[in-house]
């Protein structure tokens, strides 16, 4: 839980995680900026020809990390084909995947560790008022619970699946909710285990 670094070393792992989260920053910041399907389009190609420079085992465990965004791919993609607006539905999703995509990158390629430290120092601005070190181990620890989070909801619904016919919907929330509190406990008895938040 503490750590979605892809053990398969890539160019990606020698770079600064400081360059890698601005760069994010910035990319995320274009896609949004972007209205062109077709730019979005050669965007995602980009995001691809990026995981395949990792090699063949690194990018199927990227395409495995989007698989728990196909059910807002797929509502996003009814709604709009009901309204008619293919175009804007297009739109999102690609922006949507692609982001997504494209963050999961920067976590498989950078140490828990050095994502801490890239907000640690951004955070001593605030140092009078909150202690640098524990912000920055709460803004590192959302970005790696994310991806975990959507592949424990994917989890969770087709287990429900697999044991009624009935659509989940707000059913699964309850059983979200106690698996998040579950891996927050067992988070945070990591941390305690390595000397706290510091």
């Amino acid at each position: 839980m503490l750590t979605l670094t892809s053990p398969v070393e890539t160019w990606a792992h020698r770079l600064a995680a400081g360059a890698k989260l601005a760069a994010l920053a910035a990319v995320t910041t274009g896609l949004f900026l972007l209205t062109s399907p077709w730019a979005l389009v050669g965007s995602f190609t980009a995001a691809v020809v990026l995981y395949l420079t990792g090699g063949g085992r690194f990018a199927l465990t990227g395409l495995r990390q989007l698989a728990p965004l196909w059910p807002f791919v797929v509502i996003v993609g009814l709604w709009h084909l009901w309204t008619g607006d293919m175009t804007g539905g297009a739109v999102i999703l690609l922006r949507m995947v692609t982001a997504v995509a494209l963050a999961n990158f920067v976590t498989m390629t950078t140490r828990l560790s050095d994502m801490l430290a890239v907000f640690e120092r951004l955070a001593r601005p605030l140092a009078p008022i909150l202690p640098p070190r524990r912000l920055a181990l709460a803004f590192a620890l959302v970005i790696r619970f994310i991806p975990v989070m959507l592949e424990r909801m994917g989890q969770i619904r087709q287990s429900w699946s697999a044991r009624s016919p009935r659509r989940p919907r707000w059913r699964v929330m309850v059983p979200a909710t106690l698996a998040a509190l579950d891996d927050a406990d067992r988070v945070a008895e990591a941390l305690r285990a390595r000397g706290g938040a510091g």
